[in-house]
Parts: C-alpha cells; structure tokens; sequence
C-alpha cells in the first residue's frame, strides 16, 4: 500500500473552465478517504487525476515516493471500480477476477490462489462459475471490488460504486466496503454525493464544492464543528436549521428576525464584533427539542407543525417560525399533531454560528 500526496494540484480544461481548484492534502498508508460534494463539484475529476485518466494542469501528485503526474495510468499500481460494473458478460465470476492478471503475466497458481483468496473474502464462492447475468446487483459490485483486489494494487479508488444498487443493498455493501478495508488495510478513495455514504466510511472526509475544498476532517468534527455554511447544510440529514436574523444584546443575546426574535441564552467575546449586525445562527434538528418532551427544558421560540413524518425509530416535525422552515428530530413517543403550534427550546452550546458574509463558521467554543 502507498500514501497519496497532493501539493496545490489544478485542473483547468482548454475552455478555461476551473474544475478543481488548488488542492493540496495527504491520504495516509491505508487510510479510506471519501471526497463528497454535489454533483459538478470536482471530486470525480479529482479522482481521475489520481488514476492518471485525466492529466494534471498545475501542482504535484505523489504516490509512494513516486511523483506521477507523467506517469500513465497502468503504470502507477492503482484499481479502480467504477459506477458501471464493467464486468465481461461472457465470463464466469471466477474469470472476471482473474482476468486483470492473466493480461499482466501472472502465472496460473498465483491467479488461482489470489482469486480464490478474494471469493473467500466477499462471500462469492459458491457464485465462481456464474456469468454476471446469474448474479445480484450487489454480487456484481463485489465481483468488481474483487477484480481490483487480486491485482492487490497501492492504492484503491472507488468512484460512486453503490449509486446503482438499491437501498438495502446499499446498506449491505457499504458495509462490506467497510469490512474489506479493515480486513486488507488498503489506501481507498472513495467517491460519493451522498453524505451518509461518507459519514460511515470515510476514517477522513473531504467536502468539495466548485472545485474548491470546503474542509477536511473526520466525519464527527466535520458535523459538529462545520467550517462554513455550504458544509453545514450539506452534512447531516435532515440539514441543519438555520435562522437569519441581527444580533441584538438585551438582557443576553437575542436574535432579532423580521417575524419574530429568540433569546439565544448565551454569550462570547467571538460575537461581540456581530451585535447590531446580521448573523446566522444554526442548530441541528436533534438539538431543537420539544419542551413538552424535555422536563426542564426553557421554552425559547413557538413554531406551527405542518407536516408530521414518522419513520420508525424517530418523527420529523416539519415547522414553520418566522417564515423559516425548521425540522426537529423527536422520539416516537412524542404526541405532536400537524396544524398544532409547539414550543421548542435548545441547549445554548448546541448553536452554530455563521457569518452571513463570508459564511465562515464564528468560533464561539470556550
């Protein structure tokens, strides 16, 4: 396995278009880092260019001690699964993963073992002597994981492999990805659009958006600590809640809105500098509690319920307060109605705050 190390790599195409802007970070030995962003945010572009299938405009790609920017992709001991299984229709699951090493010369035992090896390892044993036609949407990609896992390469990229499946089967999958990296401790990219995808994988995340990075960290502090607006929306679902509106200092701070104000019930030097200015002020939906579900709890705002969506383990309620609209994450036991008002409070240390001009996140800990 090899480490990864990218130094303000650029990619700009001939129409001028910036499809990833200076990006500079490191994926450690055996790491699985997930790049995650909207569609049209540069990660699969990013991807490529650590395959060596799209050229690199600026910077510098390292993997191993090797720098690659010239290298050709066959050359640089990397597998890739895509999307698309790309699996050869007319050949037994046993010949698809040996396929890669016959090409290369391997000799017959050591193809034998190393797929044998692999079909041990992702449940596929039983499947050797089936076409892919005979086989599940889910034993298709993990014949495409194990194609990639007999060439046992240095670095593994995986480029949206569950957005084919269906839900279950994503589940399932992607928690056998899981397995198989701690089992193999292989260096992974992982490509995803979808957040929870990247919050149970990756040991590390990067957010991209418009090329550019939004921030780098594991997934806890990248939720509870999000360095700017576009990364606390884009983590956590439901989004996080987020209220616009001018810092006024009355007795505590208070958020003034155009319909409506809340005592925020807490204080900090960081935000002197934003009294008497707009501010945003955010809070996930399992921090916006419920009063008549919290004993104790101060009532801090009133929102109309509109719409009630139970799903089993927990009930989205789905407000309105002050022309915003809220979501707070309750338990089933909780007896709220559509068309009722609630009132809801929160813990204080529990908000987020954001400049509204820079959307950088307002540093408020200690």
């Amino acid at each position: 396995m090899a480490a990864v190390r990218l130094e303000k790599v650029r990619k700009v195409y001939p129409n001028g278009h910036v499809a990833l802007k200076e990006a500079s970070f490191e994926i450690a030995d055996g790491e699985l880092l997930v790049l995650v962003g909207p569609s049209g945010c540069g990660k699969t572009t990013l991807l490529r260019m650590i395959a060596g299938l799209e050229s690199i405009t600026g910077g510098t790609m390292t993997i191993g001690d090797r720098v690659v920017n010239d290298v050709a992709p066959k050359d640089r001991d990397i597998a890739m699964v895509f999307q698309n299984y790309a699996l050869y229709p007319h050949m037994t699951v046993r010949e698809n993963l040996g396929f890669g090493l016959r090409l290369r010369g391997v000799a017959k035992d050591e193809i034998a073992r190393r797929v044998a090896d692999a079909a041990a390892m992702l449940g596929l044993e039983e499947r050797l002597d089936h076409r892919p036609a005979a086989l599940s949407g889910g034993q298709r990609q993990r014949v495409a994981l194990g194609r990639a896992m007999v060439r046992d390469p240095a670095v593994f990229l995986l480029d949206e492999p569950l957005s084919n499946l269906d839900a279950k089967l994503r589940l399932s999958t992607r928690v056998e990805i899981a397995r198989i990296h701690r089992r193999v401790g292989a260096t992974m990219v992982y490509v995803t659009h979808d957040q929870i995808e990247a919050m149970t994988l990756g040991q590390r995340i990067v957010v991209l958006n418009g090329g550019e990075i939004q921030q780098l960290d594991t997934p806890m502090k990248l939720y509870e600590k999000p360095a700017n607006l576009f990364v606390a929306g884009f983590l956590g679902s439901p989004a996080m809640n987020l209220f616009h509106g001018t810092l006024r200092r009355e007795d505590g701070l208070r958020l003034v809105m155009k319909d409506g104000a809340i005592d925020l019930g807490t204080d900090s030097a960081a935000l002197a500098a934003y009294v008497d200015s707009p501010i945003i002020v955010g809070l996930r939906p399992e921090d916006l509690l419920t009063v008549a579900d919290h004993a104790g709890l101060d009532e801090r705002l009133r929102a109309h319920v509109e719409v009630v969506e139970p799903v089993g383990n927990e009930i989205f309620l789905n407000m309105r307060y002050a022309g915003d609209e809220l979501v707070s994450r309750v338990p089933p036991q909780s007896a709220v109605a559509a068309g009722s008002d609630v009132g809801l409070g929160f813990r204080p240390g529990r908000l987020h705050f954001f400049d509204p001009a820079t959307t950088a996140r307002i540093p408020v800990e200690g």
